[in-house]
Protein backbone atom coordinates (compact mmCIF):
# COMPACT_ATOMS: atom_id res chain seq x y z
CA UNK A 1 0.00 0.00 0.00
CA UNK A 2 1.53 3.14 -0.59
CA UNK A 3 1.80 5.85 1.99
CA UNK A 4 1.19 9.09 2.12
CA UNK A 5 3.74 11.61 3.05
CA UNK A 6 2.92 14.53 5.07
CA UNK A 7 5.59 16.64 3.17
CA UNK A 8 3.66 16.87 0.08
CA UNK A 9 0.42 17.89 2.38
CA UNK A 10 2.18 20.97 4.40
CA UNK A 11 3.56 24.17 2.92
CA UNK A 12 6.94 22.98 4.62
CA UNK A 13 7.46 20.36 2.52
CA UNK A 14 7.89 18.55 5.80
CA UNK A 15 6.96 15.29 7.47
CA UNK A 16 7.17 11.77 7.54
CA UNK A 17 3.98 9.03 6.31
CA UNK A 18 0.75 9.25 7.58
CA UNK A 19 -0.82 5.76 9.13
CA UNK A 20 -3.81 6.23 7.46
CA UNK A 21 -5.00 9.06 5.42
CA UNK A 22 -8.34 9.89 4.54
CA UNK A 23 -9.92 12.81 2.17
CA UNK A 24 -13.47 14.00 2.96
CA UNK A 25 -15.12 16.30 0.43
CA UNK A 26 -18.44 16.49 2.52
CA UNK A 27 -19.72 17.59 5.93
CA UNK A 28 -21.24 13.80 6.36
CA UNK A 29 -17.77 12.07 4.95
CA UNK A 30 -16.13 14.79 7.16
CA UNK A 31 -18.12 13.60 10.48
CA UNK A 32 -18.11 9.62 9.64
CA UNK A 33 -14.35 9.91 9.28
CA UNK A 34 -13.70 10.94 12.88
CA UNK A 35 -16.37 9.19 14.14
CA UNK A 36 -14.47 6.23 12.43
CA UNK A 37 -11.14 7.21 13.80
CA UNK A 38 -12.43 7.67 17.05
CA UNK A 39 -14.35 4.55 17.46
CA UNK A 40 -11.50 2.41 16.62
CA UNK A 41 -9.19 4.86 19.24
CA UNK A 42 -6.89 6.28 16.60
CA UNK A 43 -5.13 9.67 16.99
CA UNK A 44 -6.34 11.66 14.51
CA UNK A 45 -4.93 14.54 12.93
CA UNK A 46 -6.52 17.51 11.12
CA UNK A 47 -5.39 18.92 7.89
CA UNK A 48 -6.44 21.46 5.39
CA UNK A 49 -4.09 23.81 3.51
CA UNK A 50 -1.56 22.43 5.60
CA UNK A 51 0.55 25.83 6.04
CA UNK A 52 0.23 25.83 10.10
CA UNK A 53 1.49 22.72 10.81
CA UNK A 54 5.01 21.25 11.43
CA UNK A 55 5.12 17.37 11.46
CA UNK A 56 7.39 15.13 12.45
CA UNK A 57 9.75 12.94 10.27
CA UNK A 58 8.15 9.99 11.56
CA UNK A 59 5.03 11.33 10.18
CA UNK A 60 1.56 10.54 11.85
CA UNK A 61 1.08 7.10 13.20
CA UNK A 62 -2.97 7.94 13.35
CA UNK A 63 -5.53 8.71 10.73
CA UNK A 64 -5.08 11.79 8.55
CA UNK A 65 -7.59 13.72 7.83
CA UNK A 66 -7.67 16.02 5.35
CA UNK A 67 -11.10 18.30 4.84
CA UNK A 68 -11.43 18.97 1.59
CA UNK A 69 -14.83 20.65 1.73
CA UNK A 70 -15.51 23.10 -1.22
CA UNK A 71 -18.18 25.86 -1.78
CA UNK A 72 -20.15 29.02 -0.14
CA UNK A 73 -23.73 29.80 0.51
CA UNK A 74 -24.89 33.31 0.77
CA UNK A 75 -27.74 33.48 3.26
CA UNK A 76 -28.86 37.17 3.21
CA UNK A 77 -27.20 40.04 1.30
CA UNK A 78 -29.27 43.53 1.77
CA UNK A 79 -27.91 47.06 2.17
CA UNK A 80 -28.39 47.19 5.93
CA UNK A 81 -27.44 43.79 7.29
CA UNK A 82 -24.56 43.16 4.45
CA UNK A 83 -23.97 39.26 3.42
CA UNK A 84 -23.95 36.66 5.75
CA UNK A 85 -21.79 33.97 4.01
CA UNK A 86 -21.19 30.05 4.92
CA UNK A 87 -18.24 28.74 4.00
CA UNK A 88 -16.78 24.94 3.58
CA UNK A 89 -14.23 24.42 5.74
CA UNK A 90 -11.60 23.03 2.97
CA UNK A 91 -12.77 26.29 0.86
CA UNK A 92 -9.13 28.01 0.29
CA UNK A 93 -9.11 31.36 2.53
CA UNK A 94 -7.57 33.50 -0.53
CA UNK A 95 -10.15 32.31 -3.02
CA UNK A 96 -12.65 33.53 -0.51
CA UNK A 97 -11.14 37.04 -0.03
CA UNK A 98 -11.05 37.45 -3.62
CA UNK A 99 -14.51 36.27 -4.08
CA UNK A 100 -15.33 39.35 -1.53
CA UNK A 101 -13.20 41.84 -2.91
CA UNK A 102 -14.79 41.67 -6.86
CA UNK A 103 -18.73 41.26 -5.08
CA UNK A 104 -17.95 44.24 -2.81
CA UNK A 105 -17.79 42.53 0.14
CA UNK A 106 -15.74 44.65 2.75
CA UNK A 107 -13.74 43.73 5.69
CA UNK A 108 -11.38 40.70 4.80
CA UNK A 109 -9.19 42.15 2.21
CA UNK A 110 -6.22 42.83 4.55
CA UNK A 111 -6.06 39.28 5.12
CA UNK A 112 -4.93 38.15 1.27
CA UNK A 113 -2.73 36.40 0.63
CA UNK A 114 -3.09 33.76 3.31
CA UNK A 115 -2.18 30.32 2.56
CA UNK A 116 -4.53 27.61 3.77
CA UNK A 117 -8.15 26.52 4.64
CA UNK A 118 -11.34 28.50 5.54
CA UNK A 119 -11.62 26.23 8.47
CA UNK A 120 -8.63 26.74 10.10
CA UNK A 121 -8.83 30.41 10.39
CA UNK A 122 -10.77 30.72 13.31
CA UNK A 123 -8.82 27.85 14.88
CA UNK A 124 -5.79 30.69 15.09
CA UNK A 125 -7.52 33.72 14.88
CA UNK A 126 -6.32 34.26 11.51
CA UNK A 127 -4.39 38.13 11.28
CA UNK A 128 -2.51 40.04 9.27
CA UNK A 129 -2.25 43.88 8.70
CA UNK A 130 -3.97 45.00 11.51
CA UNK A 131 -7.07 42.93 10.91
CA UNK A 132 -8.17 39.27 12.01
CA UNK A 133 -11.34 36.83 11.30
CA UNK A 134 -12.83 37.69 14.73
CA UNK A 135 -14.02 40.74 13.53
CA UNK A 136 -16.26 39.45 11.11
CA UNK A 137 -17.04 35.73 12.07
CA UNK A 138 -20.95 35.22 13.34
CA UNK A 139 -20.69 31.57 13.57
CA UNK A 140 -18.81 28.40 13.40
CA UNK A 141 -20.35 24.98 13.26
CA UNK A 142 -18.44 22.30 14.27
CA UNK A 143 -18.21 18.33 15.30
CA UNK A 144 -17.60 17.72 19.18
CA UNK A 145 -15.83 14.94 19.42
CA UNK A 146 -16.46 14.36 23.39
CA UNK A 147 -20.60 15.00 23.17
CA UNK A 148 -20.76 13.33 19.48
CA UNK A 149 -22.93 15.98 18.27
CA UNK A 150 -23.04 19.30 16.38
CA UNK A 151 -21.72 22.20 17.82
CA UNK A 152 -22.43 25.84 16.46
CA UNK A 153 -20.39 28.48 18.43
CA UNK A 154 -21.17 32.40 18.03
CA UNK A 155 -18.41 35.00 18.01
CA UNK A 156 -18.63 35.36 21.50
CA UNK A 157 -18.39 31.62 22.43
CA UNK A 158 -15.67 31.01 20.52
CA UNK A 159 -13.28 33.43 23.25
CA UNK A 160 -10.95 34.71 20.31
CA UNK A 161 -7.79 36.18 21.33
CA UNK A 162 -4.45 36.96 19.50
CA UNK A 163 -3.71 34.05 17.31
CA UNK A 164 -6.67 32.59 19.76
CA UNK A 165 -9.50 30.13 20.32
CA UNK A 166 -11.97 28.04 22.13
CA UNK A 167 -11.56 25.59 18.93
CA UNK A 168 -7.48 25.91 19.54
CA UNK A 169 -7.47 25.45 23.23
CA UNK A 170 -9.11 22.84 23.06
CA UNK A 171 -6.78 20.67 20.40
CA UNK A 172 -3.98 18.57 21.37
CA UNK A 173 -1.48 17.48 19.34
CA UNK A 174 -3.30 18.91 16.36
CA UNK A 175 -5.79 16.74 17.24
CA UNK A 176 -9.41 19.33 17.79
CA UNK A 177 -12.21 17.98 20.34
CA UNK A 178 -14.19 20.66 17.59
CA UNK A 179 -13.58 19.95 14.00
CA UNK A 180 -14.57 22.68 11.72
CA UNK A 181 -17.13 21.57 9.32
CA UNK A 182 -18.57 25.78 8.49
CA UNK A 183 -17.81 28.83 8.79
CA UNK A 184 -20.35 32.09 8.59
CA UNK A 185 -19.05 35.48 8.04
CA UNK A 186 -20.96 38.69 8.24
CA UNK A 187 -19.43 40.99 5.79
CA UNK A 188 -20.66 44.71 5.35
CA UNK A 189 -21.78 45.49 1.34
CA UNK A 190 -19.09 48.23 0.07
CA UNK A 191 -16.49 48.70 -2.01
CA UNK A 192 -14.44 50.44 0.33
CA UNK A 193 -12.34 48.46 2.68
CA UNK A 194 -12.44 47.99 6.72
CA UNK A 195 -10.36 50.86 8.25
CA UNK A 196 -6.92 50.27 7.81
CA UNK A 197 -5.05 49.68 11.19
CA UNK A 198 -1.55 48.83 9.69
CA UNK A 199 0.95 51.51 9.46
CA UNK A 200 3.10 50.08 6.98
CA UNK A 201 -0.30 49.03 4.28
CA UNK A 202 -1.77 52.73 5.24
CA UNK A 203 1.62 53.59 4.06
CA UNK A 204 1.76 51.75 1.07
CA UNK A 205 -1.71 52.81 -0.12
CA UNK A 206 -1.29 56.62 0.87
CA UNK A 207 -3.93 56.72 3.63
CA UNK A 208 -4.18 57.69 7.28
CA UNK A 209 -4.20 55.35 9.66
CA UNK A 210 -7.51 54.56 10.57
CA UNK A 211 -8.75 55.61 7.28
CA UNK A 212 -10.83 53.08 4.67
CA UNK A 213 -9.77 52.64 0.84
CA UNK A 214 -11.03 50.80 -2.10
CA UNK A 215 -10.69 47.26 -0.97
CA UNK A 216 -9.10 46.32 -4.65
CA UNK A 217 -6.23 48.60 -3.35
CA UNK A 218 -6.14 47.34 -0.33
CA UNK A 219 -6.38 43.52 -1.78
CA UNK A 220 -3.21 44.63 -4.29
CA UNK A 221 -0.86 46.31 -1.94
CA UNK A 222 -1.27 43.53 0.80
CA UNK A 223 -0.54 40.86 -1.77
CA UNK A 224 2.44 42.63 -2.89
CA UNK A 225 3.89 43.19 0.21
CA UNK A 226 3.39 39.76 1.45
CA UNK A 227 5.11 38.38 -1.71
CA UNK A 228 7.99 40.91 -0.65
CA UNK A 229 8.32 38.91 2.30
CA UNK A 230 8.24 35.39 0.81
CA UNK A 231 4.53 34.88 2.49
CA UNK A 232 2.39 34.22 -0.41
CA UNK A 233 2.92 30.67 -2.05
CA UNK A 234 5.40 30.09 -4.94
CA UNK A 235 6.41 26.75 -6.13
CA UNK A 236 9.49 28.58 -7.69
CA UNK A 237 10.12 30.57 -4.52
CA UNK A 238 11.95 28.39 -1.58
CA UNK A 239 11.03 31.38 0.82
CA UNK A 240 7.54 30.76 0.30
CA UNK A 241 8.46 26.96 1.58
CA UNK A 242 7.62 27.52 5.82
CA UNK A 243 4.55 27.62 7.77
CA UNK A 244 4.46 31.56 7.49
CA UNK A 245 5.34 33.20 10.66
CA UNK A 246 6.90 30.82 12.95
CA UNK A 247 6.66 33.12 16.14
CA UNK A 248 4.02 35.07 17.57
CA UNK A 249 4.63 38.66 18.70
CA UNK A 250 5.05 38.23 22.28
CA UNK A 251 2.75 39.85 24.84
CA UNK A 252 4.61 41.27 28.11
CA UNK A 253 4.14 43.15 31.19
CA UNK A 254 5.05 46.66 30.85
CA UNK A 255 7.98 46.03 32.75
CA UNK A 256 9.40 43.92 30.42
CA UNK A 257 9.47 45.50 27.45
CA UNK A 258 10.64 48.85 29.61
CA UNK A 259 14.06 47.04 29.22
CA UNK A 260 14.21 47.07 25.45
CA UNK A 261 15.74 49.40 23.55
CA UNK A 262 13.90 53.27 23.05
CA UNK A 263 13.95 52.38 19.46
CA UNK A 264 11.42 48.65 19.83
CA UNK A 265 8.28 48.71 18.42
CA UNK A 266 5.89 48.62 21.34
CA UNK A 267 1.92 47.91 20.57
CA UNK A 268 -1.07 48.05 22.93
CA UNK A 269 -1.07 44.25 24.44
CA UNK A 270 -5.27 44.27 24.72
CA UNK A 271 -5.28 44.47 28.29
CA UNK A 272 -4.07 46.72 31.02
CA UNK A 273 -0.28 46.44 32.04
CA UNK A 274 0.57 44.30 28.47
CA UNK A 275 2.34 45.21 25.77
CA UNK A 276 2.61 43.98 22.53
CA UNK A 277 6.35 43.51 20.76
CA UNK A 278 7.33 42.49 17.40
CA UNK A 279 8.97 38.80 16.99
CA UNK A 280 10.72 39.67 13.70
CA UNK A 281 12.57 42.69 15.35
CA UNK A 282 13.97 40.85 18.30
CA UNK A 283 14.76 37.92 16.26
CA UNK A 284 16.71 40.33 13.80
CA UNK A 285 18.31 42.72 16.62
CA UNK A 286 19.54 39.22 18.85
CA UNK A 287 21.82 38.47 15.57
CA UNK A 288 19.68 36.48 13.79
CA UNK A 289 19.19 38.39 10.28
CA UNK A 290 17.47 36.88 6.63
CA UNK A 291 18.89 34.23 5.59
CA UNK A 292 20.61 33.10 8.73
CA UNK A 293 20.89 29.37 8.92
CA UNK A 294 21.88 29.06 4.82
CA UNK A 295 25.71 28.72 5.64
CA UNK A 296 26.50 24.52 5.14
CA UNK A 297 28.45 24.82 8.60
CA UNK A 298 24.57 26.18 10.54
CA UNK A 299 22.83 24.61 12.73
CA UNK A 300 20.73 22.84 10.19
CA UNK A 301 23.67 22.43 7.58
CA UNK A 302 22.15 24.86 5.31
CA UNK A 303 18.91 22.60 4.50
CA UNK A 304 16.65 25.40 6.27
CA UNK A 305 16.92 29.04 7.29
CA UNK A 306 15.06 31.84 8.03
CA UNK A 307 13.78 33.69 5.23
CA UNK A 308 16.26 35.53 3.02
CA UNK A 309 13.16 38.25 3.12
CA UNK A 310 12.07 38.71 6.29
CA UNK A 311 12.90 37.07 9.56
CA UNK A 312 10.06 35.44 10.96
CA UNK A 313 9.73 32.59 8.41
CA UNK A 314 11.53 29.69 8.90
CA UNK A 315 12.17 28.05 5.45
CA UNK A 316 12.86 24.52 3.94
CA UNK A 317 15.64 25.00 0.91
CA UNK A 318 14.89 22.16 -0.48
CA UNK A 319 15.91 19.01 1.26
CA UNK A 320 15.08 20.25 4.75
CA UNK A 321 13.57 17.62 7.41
CA UNK A 322 11.24 19.18 10.59
CA UNK A 323 14.53 18.82 12.50
CA UNK A 324 16.33 20.95 10.71
CA UNK A 325 13.51 23.82 10.39
CA UNK A 326 13.17 23.10 14.40
CA UNK A 327 17.32 23.74 14.87
CA UNK A 328 16.99 26.77 13.63
CA UNK A 329 13.56 27.99 15.61
CA UNK A 330 15.64 26.60 18.69
CA UNK A 331 19.24 28.39 17.84
CA UNK A 332 17.00 31.80 17.02
CA UNK A 333 14.44 31.09 20.65
CA UNK A 334 17.63 30.90 22.77
CA UNK A 335 19.31 33.73 20.97
CA UNK A 336 16.45 36.33 21.86
CA UNK A 337 16.34 34.63 25.47
CA UNK A 338 19.64 35.48 25.85
CA UNK A 339 19.44 38.82 24.63
CA UNK A 340 16.44 40.06 25.63
CA UNK A 341 15.02 37.51 28.45
CA UNK A 342 11.86 37.12 26.12
CA UNK A 343 10.89 33.90 25.47
CA UNK A 344 9.38 33.15 21.83
CA UNK A 345 6.55 30.92 21.27
CA UNK A 346 5.77 28.86 18.14
CA UNK A 347 2.91 29.83 15.91
CA UNK A 348 2.15 26.70 13.89
CA UNK A 349 1.47 23.47 15.60
CA UNK A 350 4.26 21.27 16.41
CA UNK A 351 3.10 17.43 15.74
CA UNK A 352 5.18 14.87 17.46
CA UNK A 353 8.00 17.01 17.70
CA UNK A 354 8.82 19.85 20.85
CA UNK A 355 10.65 22.94 20.54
Amino acid sequence: MTQTLLSALTTAAVGGPAGKFIEARTEAEIIEAVRSADAAGESLLIIGGGSNLLVSDDGFPGTVLRIASEGFTVNAEDSCGGVAVVVQAGHNWDALVEHAVRHAWSGIEALSGIPGSTGATPVQNVGAYGSDVSQTIAAVRTWDRERNAVQTFTNSELKFGYRDSILKQTTVNGSPRYVVLTVEFQLPLGRMSAPIRYAELARALGVEAGRRAYANDVRREVLRLRASKGMVWDAADRDTYSTGSFFTNPIVPAAAAAGLPDDAPRYPGGADGLTKLSAAWLIDQAGYGRGFGLEPDSVSGGRASLSTKHTLAITNRGAASAADLLAIAREVRRGVVERFGIELHPEPLLIGVEL
